[in-house]
């Protein structure tokens, strides 16, 4: 994990929406952000109705390592802490997965998978909260496996604590010890396992609390409004996902994943059941809201991942005889680490920073930087430096200018967006501006176009 997620971080691809999100609101002092979340009130102008409500501890948990290192809220001071999580999470998964299995081998396995896996590489070092979620939940599950093995308190209190943590670094992450609390049922019935379900509602409380914060201020589902429905896809989507949509690795972890349930080894149930419901209740969980409303993020669902890295690890240990054994874990772990080089040679999400550096080595004092629209303002923001006396940010109104620079995005963005970027060339048109010259940068998730747009009469 430090070596993939190392390389992943050493490219220094500029950070994208999320993540410029992340650079405005993690320096900002304590009682600010807790104003916010109360108050459901932005704290960056042009985007007031999209505060930091259910993200908040993971921006105080960065506000304190940008407070303790002293490193600039960029491209390694807020990715380096989710690298350092996610190596962290391996290990302790892989020592939750041993546990269960009653087998080294088996838990190994488990987290080399996790460690070369594209999809947990992605994020691993990501300025947001996944990784920390990912510890949270690997935190969770060595405490369920300390209850399997004694049923003593002090495991179900582990349990909890990191199970409330989890749910509040991504209330999505509180599906996992669902899931936990239904393997609990099943392999301990009576036997103590009242008291794992207590505390997985116990610990569901805290994130539970952050929703009806933000539904009681009227924040609700702002800033959601770009998630589309999937409906009944989610299982394929998030298989998809977790393989990078490389065909041989899908193929490796089906296959894998299906020997590992079939697998009959009765010391091995208590992993087997557990990693069913780690994975199976939250995608199924996240299918049936799918049925009411558009909810599904694949990244939202990386916790759950760790269940299916599991299952995997029991379909690659099964075979009895070492050498068949260690040939299955080649394949998936070379499948694995093909599927995450080919990944991590791939362009940022969002390239606004090149964007805003071919402007910058082309504008003009006194020539205006626009934001086309307040979803793009953030990079343009950030990534501003000596434009900062043109910049144009939204909801001021475009100075008339015989040349100007748009920085806007071709893809991705919310609804409205078209809207205001049509309003916004129709504006410039009745002005006599015509594009004069184009650049497309591309994105994973969204291309960033800058236009300089000039009257006729400078010519093209």
């Amino acid at each position: 994990m430090g070596t993939l997620g190392g390389w992943l971080l050493l490219r220094r691809h500029g950070l994208w929406y999320d993540e410029l999100y992340t650079s405005e609101v993690a320096p900002l002092p304590i009682g600010r952000l807790v104003r916010a979340l109360i108050s459901g009130e932005g704290t960056i102008p042009y985007l007031q109705d999209a505060p930091p409500s259910y993200n908040a501890p993971y921006y105080a948990v960065a506000h304190g390592w940008l407070a303790v290192t002293r490193l600039p809220a960029d491209e390694m001071g807020l990715r380096l802490p989710s690298l350092l999580a996610a190596i962290a999470a391996v290990a302790v998964f892989s020592v939750a997965v041993a546990r269960l299995a009653g087998d080294r081998r088996v838990g190994a396995v488990a987290g080399l998978v996790t460690a070369a896996n594209p999809f947990v590489v992605q994020f691993a070092a990501e300025a947001r909260g996944y990784s920390l979620a990912l510890l949270a939940v690997a935190g969770a599950a060595l405490g369920f496996a300390r209850w399997l093995e004694s049923g003593s308190r002090g495991a179900v209190a582990a349990y909890g604590v990191a199970s409330a943590a989890a749910g509040l670094l991504h209330w999505f992450a509180l599906l996992v010890p669902a899931g936990f609390a239904v393997a609990a049922v099943v392999l301990r019935r009576g036997r103590g396992a009242g008291r794992v379900v207590l505390a997985t509602a116990l610990a569901a409380l805290p994130a539970l609390g952050l929703v009806a914060v933000a539904v009681a201020n009227g924040v609700r589902d702002s800033g959601a409004e770009w998630i589309r429905g999937v409906g009944g896809a989610v299982p394929r989507l998030v298989l998809r996902s977790w393989s990078g949509r490389h065909s041989a690795l899908l193929a490796a972890t089906v296959l894998a994943a299906a020997a590992g349930l079939l697998a009959r080894a009765r010391s091995r149930r208590d992993v087997r059941v557990t990693a069913l419901a780690w994975f199976a209740v939250p995608v199924a969980a996240v299918t049936a809201a799918e049925a009411a409303r558009p909810v599904f993020v694949d990244r939202y669902l990386l916790p759950a991942t760790l269940g299916l890295a599991a299952l995997v690890a029991l379909g690659v240990t099964a075979p009895k005889r070492r050498p068949l054994a260690a040939a299955a874990a080649a394949v998936v772990l070379g499948a694995s680490l093909a599927a995450t080089a080919a990944d991590v040679k791939v362009g940022p999400k969002d390239d606004v920073r090149s964007a805003m550096a071919l402007v910058a080595a082309q504008q003009r004092p006194g020539e205006p930087v626009v934001a086309a629209a307040r979803w793009d303002a953030l990079g343009v923001d950030h990534y501003a430096g000596r434009l900062r006396p043109d910049l144009v940010l939204p909801p001021a109104p475009v100075p008339d200018a015989p040349a100007l620079w748009v920085v806007r995005r071709a893809a991705g963005g919310v609804k409205g967006d078209a809207a205001r970027l049509d309003d916004l060339d129709r504006e410039l048109a009745g002005r006599g501006l015509t594009v004069a010259r184009e650049r497309r940068f591309d994105g994973r998730y969204a291309d960033v176009v800058v236009q300089r747009w000039e009257r006729s009469s400078l010519g093209g």
